[in-house]
């Protein structure tokens, strides 16, 4: 099953806003970095970490 960065993005944001409560803009901040940094040439560093 693939589903859309964009989709996953809004579900772990909203589930985190629900759940914990921080600010909106540290919420838009670290979904956004985790966007670019997800495009940006630390991408094959990061894949092994991340599974």
């Amino acid at each position: 099953m693939d589903v859309p960065l964009w989709l996953a993005l809004v579900v772990v944001g909203g589930l985190g806003i629900k759940l914990i409560r921080p600010p909106w803009w540290l919420v838009a901040v670290i979904l956004l970095g985790g966007y670019l940094l997800a495009d940006s040439l630390f991408a094959p560093l990061i894949d092994p970490i991340t599974k």
